[in-house]
This record gives C-alpha cells, structure tokens and sequence, in this order.
C-alpha cells in the first residue's frame, strides 16, 4: 500500500515549525537540506516556504547578496490576525453590497423593470456568491486552535455562512419571482444561470 503523501497545509506547518523551534535565521539552501527530515521533499520546499513568506507568515530579508528567512511564532500569529481582519472586512463590504442588490431587487419588482436588468441583478448576486465562496476559502486556511483567535475565526465563518445563506435565498426568490410573472420554467431559469440544481442552504 503506498503512503498517502503530506497535504500542502501540513508541510506548510512543518517548515514553518522549524523556524519556531530554532528561533534562527536560514537561507534556503538550509531549509531544502531541514525540509525532508520533516518530511518534506527537497523538491518542493522552495514552493512550500515562499507560500509562507506570500502570506506573511515567514520572512523574507536580503543581507549582502543572498536571501535570509525567518519567523517567530507571535509574528506568525500576527500575521494570521491581520490576515483575519481583512478578511472580515472584505465579508462585511459584501454585506454591504448585499444590501445595495436586495434594494435594487425590490425596485425591480415595484417598476416592473425590464428582463435585461433584472438578469444583471441576477448575475450580480451569483458573482457576490462565488466571492463569498473563495473568501470561505481563506478562512479555512486560518482554522487553527490559538485561542486568542478562536472567537475571531468564529464570528468571520458565522457572518461567512449567513450572507451566503441570504444570497441563495434572495437567488430563490428571484426564480420564484420570474416563474410566477413571466411564465419562465424553472429548469430553464437555473440552465441559463448556472445555478445548480441542488443549491441550498449552509446548515
């Protein structure tokens, strides 16, 4: 039976942890030689530390001509927080922009708009949807057990969930809204905006 291979997450984790560990300073050709007895391969070591050094976890200094990497847990951690906080910024811009669309739905339906601007309505929410979804993403990467960051975490999946929750209901409700008033089907409804058949709610 072949062994199942190490998750990016995981050899993320262990590079890092061997900055934590030593509290030292390395070049890279240092971490490629420390990386497979972490078991993490020479190949990949590279990917795996400027991943961390993209997302602030590691840093990254050039002293002379060559590149020293370090990182310290509460810097780290910081990181991880600064991390968060745009992330719920992001979320709570999307609420906004939740609001604005709901207003111009219900605007929709007291004028009678045409087809056309109801459809760009339509495709604005689907647009917002998948923007959560990505966002739901990187918070996931953040899943971690420090508890200074717990509630954090907590409230940001929470508001995550709620405003993808609104959006599908507000995409159902502009299905029913067509079929009721335009005698659209509603499998033709879905077909032409990609929305899957089995769209629901987070629980």
């Amino acid at each position: 039976m072949s062994r199942k291979g190490l998750s990016v997450d995981e050899k993320r984790k262990r590079i890092q942890k061997i900055f934590h560990e030593t509290g030292e300073f390395y070049q890279l050709k240092d971490i490629e030689k420390l990386g497979p007895k972490r078991g993490v391969v020479t190949q990949s070591v590279k990917d795996v530390l400027m991943s961390l050094v993209d997302d602030g976890l590691v840093t990254m200094d050039k002293i002379g001509t060559s590149n020293y990497f370090w990182s310290y847990p509460s810097a780290a951690i910081q990181s991880s927080k600064n991390r968060l906080d745009e992330l719920k910024k992001k979320l709570i811009n999307e609420e906004e922009r939740q609001k604005r669309l709901q207003n111009e739905i219900s605007e929709a339906k007291e004028t009678r708009q045409d087809t056309e601007e109801r459809q760009k309505v339509l495709m604005e929410l689907k647009e917002a949807k998948e923007r959560n979804e990505v966002l739901e993403k990187e918070l996931s990467k953040y899943k971690e057990n420090d508890p200074a960051l717990h509630e954090k975490k907590e409230k940001a999946a929470k508001i995550a969930k709620e405003a993808a929750n609104r959006w599908t209901e507000n995409i159902w409700e502009i299905e029913s809204y067509c079929v009721n008033n335009y005698n659209m089907d509603r499998t033709v409804f879905k077909q032409s905006f990609d929305i899957p058949e089995d769209l629901d709610v987070l629980n």
